[in-house]
């Protein structure tokens, strides 16, 4: 799935040729390159690239996502160039949904995949608590880009279970 980014105001393309946790990508014509990428809690992650360790730490602005690796912080803007939108005339409805466990629980049911077109309002997946089971639903259309929600897994509140972009 290949996306453009703008990183600090540069442009960058990148091709997601496998998710995490065993993701592979390729920047532009770059050879394709290997990322083990951990979910520690809501928007920290441990990525080891290269046999190095790097601690990332995302969080959601108004204009994409600030990404903060060994204290260098990067702004960026994620863009699928498939999709028409009026962001090319002035960045509407674009960025990234990420969908969090509003309570520990257990996924009784994932109902996409990843990489997977969603429109808004369509359900994701389903946790169970105290009996009770939440549909969790897309907010906009997108494609998912990640899902780590596995059916029977136990999650804890504010869990990342899933992206939409």
């Amino acid at each position: 799935m290949k996306f453009s980014l703008t990183i600090n105001g540069r442009e960058q393309a990148i091709d997601l040729l496998a998710p995490a946790p065993d993701c592979r990508f390729q920047f532009g014509e770059s050879a394709p390159r290997n990322a083990q990428v951990e979910t520690l809690w809501p928007g920290v992650y441990s990525v080891l690239l290269d046999g190095r360790s790097y601690d990332v730490f995302v969080d959601e602005s108004t204009d994409g996502l600030v990404v903060t690796i060994d204290g260098c912080r990067f702004e960026i803007e994620a863009r699928d160039p498939r999709r028409f939108s009026r962001k090319s005339a002035g960045h509407a409805g674009e960025g990234f949904q990420t969908l969090a466990s509003p309570m520990p629980g257990k996924v009784v049911r994932v109902l996409v995949a990843t990489g997977d077109t969603v429109v808004a309002g369509q359900g994701i997946l389903v946790v169970e608590a105290m009996k009770m089971q939440n549909e969790m639903k897309a907010a906009r259309a997108g494609t998912v880009l990640t899902l780590a929600a596995k059916e029977g897994a136990t999650v804890v509140a504010g869990e990342t279970l899933a992206t939409i972009g």
